[in-house]
């Protein structure tokens, strides 16, 4: 009998290296969005501690000139930027990230499916091949029962 082979075999490997490129790209973006998380919390970091000293620069007593609240309030407001910035960009990370996971669930769903065929197929394939040698073995019974008579 002929050697069991699967018709979808190409459609098989096919998505298999769809479905390996989608894991690829979910863990990049990922990985990119733990960058992004860290980059905000150094942002945030950063932004209080230039509140901390401005906090000990105009304490009581100590004597602010317009210089000193101009800097600060310019590096207030580009910190806050960065902040606002780095939001928008975790945000729309975010979103990619969801995009990629739902892309690499269709295809795990999709290569799953093609692999019960290829199981049900090898199934269908042994459960003939099992009747052909089970018929092979009554014709040989038979033959030895005819000869025996």
């Amino acid at each position: 009998m002929k050697k069991f082979k699967f018709q979808l075999e190409t459609l098989l490997k096919v998505t298999r290296r769809k479905k390996d490129d989608a894991e690829l790209k979910f863990a990049e973006v990922s990985r990119r969005l733990e960058e992004q998380k860290k980059q905000l919390q150094l942002f945030m970091f950063e932004m209080k501690q230039g509140q901390t000293e401005f906090a000990e620069v105009t304490g009581e007593g100590k004597t602010v000139t317009i210089g000193i609240i101009m800097t600060y309030n310019s590096f207030f407001n580009w910190k806050k930027h960065q902040i606002e910035t780095q939001q928008k960009l975790i945000l729309d990370t975010t979103q990619e990230k969801q995009q990629k996971l739902k892309k690499l669930m269709e295809l795990m769903t999709y290569l799953k499916s093609i692999e019960q065929l290829k199981e049900k197929r090898l199934r269908e394939y042994n459960e003939e091949l099992l009747f052909e040698e089970q018929k092979m073995l009554d014709e040989i019974g038979l033959q030895l029962y005819v000869r025996g008579k």
